[in-house]
């Protein structure tokens, strides 16, 4: 694994370590401030701009129904100044496709766009074929 993409894993890992442990403040410092941002979570409409996509991180981490998330099996693809990981947010009601993309900006990795849905198959583990959720 390359430098960068160790980084872009960590930036990750940042990621979901501040969704669990309900740190607002770190999820913003996380996501990019001079580039154009997006989010798109599970059953929402796009959201477009950072004040809008923090705002959605504020409520759903400060929700007493907030889940608990386990990212499980990331793939890093770096290319230049961008990059991405694809993941699986594992969560007590089933498994999230996740794909993470960060830019370069003051030196480090941040956030751009988050999207996350539900699988209609659950991955057994990282090498195994799928099994069906029903």
């Amino acid at each position: 694994m390359t430098q960068d993409s160790a980084d872009v894993v960590a930036a990750n890992r940042e990621f979901y370590r501040a969704f669990s442990a309900r740190d607002v403040a770190a999820i913003d410092r996380l996501w990019a401030r001079r580039r154009p941002v997006a989010c798109i979570h599970p059953g929402w409409d796009a959201l477009t701009d950072r004040a809008t996509v923090m705002r959605s991180w504020r409520q759903i981490v400060e929700s007493p129904s907030a889940p608990n998330i386990v990212c499980k099996n990331e793939t890093p693809f770096v290319h230049g100044d961008v990059a991405f990981v694809v993941c699986h947010e594992v969560l007590s009601e089933g498994v999230l496709a996740a794909t993470n993309i960060f830019a370069r900006e003051d030196g480090g990795w941040k956030m751009i766009h988050h999207q996350a849905s539900p699988l209609a198959l659950i991955p057994r583990e990282e090498s195994a074929a799928p099994s069906r959720l029903n």
